[in-house]
């Protein structure tokens, strides 16, 4: 019992990292959508891509 790994469980596990350079405004914009939000950078990145992906999708 003492090997299990602990924290949240997930159908969706995040196990691929990226990195990203960004311009200053990118950051302002990013800052302002977390602290308007509440979710997390990632959350916020995720989101945005996949709601290009889905325009996009509807699109073809």
């Amino acid at each position: 019992m003492g090997n299990e790994k602990t924290g949240k469980r997930t159908d969706n596990p995040k196990v691929f990292q990226t990195r990203i350079r960004m311009s200053e405004e990118d950051l302002m914009y990013l800052e302002y959508c977390v602290e308007h939000t509440g979710k997390s950078k990632a959350d916020v990145i995720r989101e945005g891509i996949r709601k290009i992906y889905w325009e996009l999708k509807e699109k073809e």
